[in-house]
């Protein structure tokens, strides 16, 4: 039973950053998904991945873990650049590729 503690990326869908500050710890999946013959589901008698706690800051989801005796592994979140373009940057007469209609 290893946990997983991270910081969760924001979706496609999302242009805002909520809902990124939260720190998660999340445990792996300790046993194999098999099918259900009847309806082709997958299913698994381990229920522990479905348990999700949420923390203000890394800290707190660490120290969490040690005073539970959680084995666990932290996972730095990787920093999105942002490449700021303004509009007029289309139409600028040094462009890479020229922008036509």
């Amino acid at each position: 039973m290893v946990a997983r503690i991270y910081r969760p990326a924001r979706t496609a869908m999302q242009s805002g950053k909520a809902q990124t500050k939260d720190w998660r710890l999340t445990f792996d999946r300790q046993s194999d998904l098999r099918i259900e013959p009847l309806m082709g589901y997958q299913s698994s008698s381990d229920t522990l991945p479905q348990v999700v706690l949420t923390f203000d800051s890394r800290e707190q989801a660490v120290e969490f873990a040690e005073r539970h005796q959680i084995p666990y592994r932290v996972e730095e979140p990787k920093e999105a650049s942002r490449r700021r373009v303004s509009y007029s940057d289309n139409f600028r007469y040094d462009r890479r590729q020229p922008w036509t209609h």
